[in-house]
C-alpha cells in the first residue's frame, strides 16, 4: 500500500513538473524576437537618393508549426528524357512556337506606349516608376516569386498606364493588385491580398487591392497572358549554349541581371522583349569574353535579329550595367548574391568593338 502511494506521488510531481516545463517554455517561445521584416516603399515623390526602403517588425503572432515527417518517395528504376518545349535543341515546334511569341509581343494592345509618361499621364513620373519598379523586384524577393511573375507584374503596370491616368498616391496600390493577379497567374502558393496590404505597411485596405485587382482584370479584358523578356531569355540561353555540356550558371545569371535592369529603364520600354532578350544575351557573352564575337549563326537564325538590329538596346542596356552608382540598387543588391554567382560586380569593357554589330556570317 505505501509503494503504492509512493508510486502516486512521484507520478502526481513528474507529471507537475511536466506541466510547469511545458508552461514555461511557451512563456520562453513567447519572449523570443520576432525576425520577419516589412519592405515598405518610401515616398514615391522622394528624389532617387533619398531612402526608399524601412525595415518595421512584424506585429503578427509567430506561428510555431509542427513540421511533419517527410515521406519517402520511391524513385523509378528507369529514368527518362524530358524535353522541353522552349528547348530550340530537343523541339521540333521550337520556330513555330517562337515565331507565335513574337507574333504576340507585337500585339498592340500588348504593347504599352512607348511615351505614355508624356502622352496620358499627369502626374505619375518615369521616376516615380522606376521606384516602384526597384520596390516590387525587393518584393518579389520577399515573398520568393519567380522572376516571371516580376516581368508580368511590370509589363501589366505599364500598358495599365498606357490607357489610364493615375494618381501618384494610387500608384503603388497598381502595383501591387499587378504583382497579385501576376502571382496567381505564375506561381504555385501565390501571397494572399492580406501579404500585399501587409507589405505597404497597411497602405492600403484589403478592399482597395481587391478593387483595383478587378480594374486591371477588367481592363485586359482578364487576358494576362503575354510574352515576356524572360520567356525569350529562357529560349536564347539554351541556344547559346548549344556546344556545352552542362548549364552555365554564371552566364545565365548575368542574362537575367541584365534583363532585370531594363526594367527599370523607362526608356526601354521603346524595345520589343525579345529584343531586350537577345541585348541581355550579347552583352553577357561580351562580359564574360571580350575578345570574342558575342553574337552567333545559330542565335542569330533563331532570333531573327542581327547584331545591327540590336545595336541601339544593346547600347542601352550596357549604360545601365556600367552605371553602378545610384540609389535604387535592388536589382544590384539581389545578383550580387553567392546563390547568383555575385554577377552584379563583374565588369564590362566600356566600349564595344563596332566591329561585333556586323551581321555574322559564320
Amino acid at each position: 500500500m505505501g509503494e503504492q502511494e509512493n508510486c502516486v506521488r512521484t507520478t502526481r510531481a513528474s507529471k507537475k513538473r511536466s506541466y510547469s516545463s511545458v508552461a514555461g517554455a511557451a512563456q520562453a517561445l513567447q519572449q523570443l524576437p520576432k525576425t520577419k521584416k516589412r519592405v515598405v516603399l518610401g515616398d514615391l515623390t522622394n528624389t532617387p537618393s533619398a531612402e526608399l526602403t524601412q525595415n518595421f517588425s512584424d506585429s503578427k503572432t509567430q506561428k510555431l508549426n509542427h513540421k511533419p515527417k517527410k515521406k519517402k518517395i520511391l524513385k523509378p528504376q528507369k529514368t527518362e528524357t524530358v524535353v522541353s518545349l522552349d528547348d530550340p535543341k530537343n523541339c521540333a515546334y521550337a520556330s513555330s512556337i517562337y515565331d507565335h511569341l513574337h507574333s504576340l509581343e507585337i500585339e498592340e494592345n500588348r504593347r504599352p506606349l512607348a511615351n505614355y509618361m508624356e502622352k496620358v499621364q499627369n502626374d505619375v513620373t518615369a521616376n516615380m516608376r522606376e521606384i516602384l519598379v526597384d520596390w516590387l523586384v525587393e518584393v518579389a524577393e520577399e515573398y520568393k516569386l519567380v522572376s516571371d511573375t516580376l516581368y508580368l507584374t511590370v509589363s501589366y503596370i505599364d500598358r495599365y498606364l498606357s490607357s489610364n491616368a493615375l494618381n501618384r498616391s494610387k500608384l503603388q496600390l497598381l502595383g501591387v493588385s499587378s504583382m497579385l493577379v501576376a502571382s496567381k497567374y505564375e506561381e504555385i502558393s501565390p501571397p494572399h491580398v492580406e501579404d500585399f496590404c501587409y507589405i505597404t505597411d497597411n497602405t492600403y485596405t484589403k478592399e482597395e487591392v481587391v478593387t483595383m485587382e478587378r480594374d486591371v482584370l477588367k481592363f485586359f479584358n482578364f487576358e494576362m497572358g503575354s510574352p515576356t523578356t524572360k520567356t525569350f531569355l529562357r529560349s536564347f540561353t539554351r541556344v547559346a549554349q548549344e556546344n556545352c555540356k552542362s548549364a552555365d550558371l554564371p552566364f545565365e545569371f548575368l542574362g537575367c541581371y541584365l534583363a532585370e535592369l531594363s526594367l527599370l529603364d523607362y526608356g526601354c520600354l521603346r524595345f520589343l522583349p525579345s529584343m531586350i532578350a537577345a541585348s541581355a544575351i550579347f552583352l553577357s557573352r561580351f562580359t564574360i569574353q571580350p575578345h570574342a564575337h558575342p553574337w552567333s549563326l545559330a542565335l542569330q537564325h533563331y532570333s531573327g535579329y542581327t547584331p545591327s538590329d540590336l545595336k541601339e538596346c544593346i547600347l542601352a542596356i550596357h549604360d545601365l550595367q556600367l552605371s553602378r552608382k545610384g540609389a535604387l540598387r535592388a536589382v544590384r543588391d539581389k545578383y550580387k548574391q553567392h546563390k547568383f554567382k555575385c554577377v552584379a560586380v563583374w565588369s564590362s569593357p566600356s566600349e564595344i568593338p563596332t566591329s561585333y554589330f556586323k551581321a555574322v556570317n559564320k
